[in-house]
């Protein structure tokens, strides 16, 4: 009997992605005095997780922000913000601030508040 092996030429673990590392620091920097944060590897981007709930991540050099879905609108009306749709449907709730507008550690600080003050409201999980 002729036993065949199997020999994988590709890697199981998740390929590498691009992001702003840079940017990923100054967020972990702020959410230093935090409990309950976490960070992970989801949906193409490097999340900060409060309580199990993404709040804030990194996509390619920007940064993403969950906000509650009332104060959705009025985040895109501010500059630099667009909707998160990396499949064709933008996610509501979710907004991208482009490089530009989180430049200084206080446009950063004021979008990871208002993340953090929005997932604090939500089930631990």
């Amino acid at each position: 009997m002729k036993v065949l092996r199997l020999v994988a030429t590709t890697s199981l673990e998740e390929p590498s992605m691009a992001f702003n590392e840079a940017l990923a620091e100054r967020i972990r920097q702020e959410l230093a005095h935090k409990k309950g944060v976490t960070e992970k590897k989801l949906f193409g981007c490097f999340c900060f997780l409060l309580h199990g709930n993404v709040c804030v991540g990194v996509w390619q050099q920007s940064l993403l922000v969950r906000l509650d879905v009332d104060d959705y609108a009025d985040a895109l009306k501010e500059p630099c913000v667009r909707e998160f749709d990396i499949t064709g449907r933008p996610l509501k709730g979710w907004v991208v601030v482009d490089p530009a507008g989180i430049q200084t550690d206080e446009q950063l600080k004021e979008w990871i508040q208002r993340a953090v003050a929005f997932v604090s409201k939500l089930r631990k999980k």
